[in-house]
């Protein structure tokens, strides 16, 4: 009985004689603290927006940039040309990446970060570096993609935030609003469904609006932890693979060889 009278409790607030507009009904009759919970609610579901919106633009606009430098990098003969011709890719992290580590093997090579006309003979005629000189640029590449990682990473506690504390933060005005309607009903002497009805509907719009603000946010939140994931692992190999390409060319295993312009 209890059951059937909850029932029927539930279908007279969402009647539409009884709703007239549902949520709208429902935020009309929501406490003080239910529609600041609302309003919280909403700032923070603001916020998740733009920043789902900024890294999706963010990944966009990194993944052509990174197209465009990977083609240029791989089809020139020399990995210290995009360098030397102040060529920029400033969208690509993958570019930052290489621009860290040429700085710190020219500093090793030449004494010197600074590109003019006399680069090419210097470097052509500069001996290659030591292994010690060599991992010193390793770290350089390492440190970059750690921060090119933390640069993508950025602002996604406000995802995880939303993710995890809208539901309960809706869940709280839901508790707050139900203990208000049942205080009022024990107030007024009377427990009639026409007493109840609009409070319950008025605490129950809180949880509604909380779990409206966690779901995009945690498929948002989902899709860019995986994507920035990838993205990391491709700046890891990239730093390998260019790690690899500068032993080749200057790396002294031994015997005095100059280093390749």
């Amino acid at each position: 009985m209890l059951v059937l009278h909850a029932v029927n409790c539930f279908a007279q607030i969402a009647a539409p004689e009884q709703s007239g507009g549902g949520i709208v009904y429902a935020f009309q009759h929501s406490n003080y603290a239910g529609k600041a919970v609302i309003f919280v609610l909403m700032l923070g579901s603001i916020f998740s927006w733009s920043v789902m919106g900024s890294k999706i633009y963010m990944i966009s606009r990194a993944r052509k940039a990174t197209r465009r430098f990977l083609k240029r990098f791989r089809t020139a003969r020399k990995p210290l040309v995009i360098y030397q011709n102040r060529e920029l890719y400033a969208d690509s992290p993958m570019y930052s990446v290489y621009l860290a580590g040429c700085r710190e093997l020219t500093f090793h090579l030449l004494g010197t970060t600074e590109i003019d006309d006399t680069f090419s003979t210097r470097l052509a005629e500069a001996d290659r570096i030591s292994p010690v000189a060599m991992n010193a640029v390793r770290s350089a590449l390492e440190r970059e993609v750690g921060e090119q990682a933390l640069r993508m990473e950025n602002h996604m506690t406000v995802l995880a935030t939303a993710v995890s504390g809208a539901p309960f933060l809706g869940l709280l005005g839901t508790v707050w609003g139900v203990m208000d309607t049942f205080s009022a009903i024990a107030a007024s002497n009377n427990a009639s469904l026409t007493t109840m009805a609009p409070g319950v509907s008025g605490a129950l719009i809180t949880t509604v609006t909380g779990l409206l603000v966690a779901i995009p946010a945690m498929f948002g939140y989902n899709f860019l932890v995986v994507t920035i994931r990838g993205m990391t692992v491709e700046l890891d190999n990239f730093a390998g693979e260019l790690a690899a390409s500068f032993d080749h060319r200057y790396l002294d295993t031994g015997s005095r060889i100059p280093a390749r312009p």
